[in-house]
């Protein structure tokens, strides 16, 4: 069996943060975390991931700090249903991949490297693995992650 590996991925797991919640300091709005926030309803935020696998990676996430999805009121989650619906119309629209990846990772032993509960939308392309992820271990990205936070912000403003 052959594994790939990619030990960049330590630092961004063991690297200097903010104190506390990134996701909560990007709620808050309060400039100690990027501001990658393409749209924000009542109960939940959509995010730009800082380190997609792919362009118009999202993040959706309660505004209220939860670890579980079973922590999620009705209301919240109902809203996360809604901009899950939304956020892949608006990928659609934009980006227009052939598939999608969408889910949770609750807890680190799951891949979560933020402990505040976020489901991941991950757009699809044809063709998309190269030479450098398969060799070098790195990820070639095609649209850098602020030009994608104007594009969405924009079209989340969008009817």
């Amino acid at each position: 069996m052959e594994y790939f590996f990619n030990f960049e991925k330590i630092n961004y797991l063991k690297g200097k943060r903010p104190e506390g919640c990134i996701l909560c300091h990007l709620c808050a709005g309060d400039g100690q975390a990027s501001d990658t926030v393409v749209y924000r309803s009542a109960f939940n935020a959509v995010s730009v991931n800082l380190y997609p696998y792919n362009p118009g990676h999202l993040l959706i996430f309660p505004l209220r700090h939860i670890r579980d999805i079973r922590e999620l009121g009705g209301e919240e989650r109902n809203d996360l249903d809604l901009l899950l619906n939304r956020a892949l119309d608006v990928l659609d629209k934009n980006y227009t991949p052939s598939a999608y990846n969408t889910g949770f990772n609750m807890g680190l032993n799951a891949g979560a490297s933020i402990d505040h509960l976020h489901m991941h939308v991950i757009p699809r392309y044809p063709h998309e693995l190269g030479v450098a992820e398969l060799l070098g271990g790195k990820r070639v990205l095609v649209e850098n992650p602020d030009l994608t936070v104007k594009k969405l912000r924009q079209a989340f403003s969008l009817p």
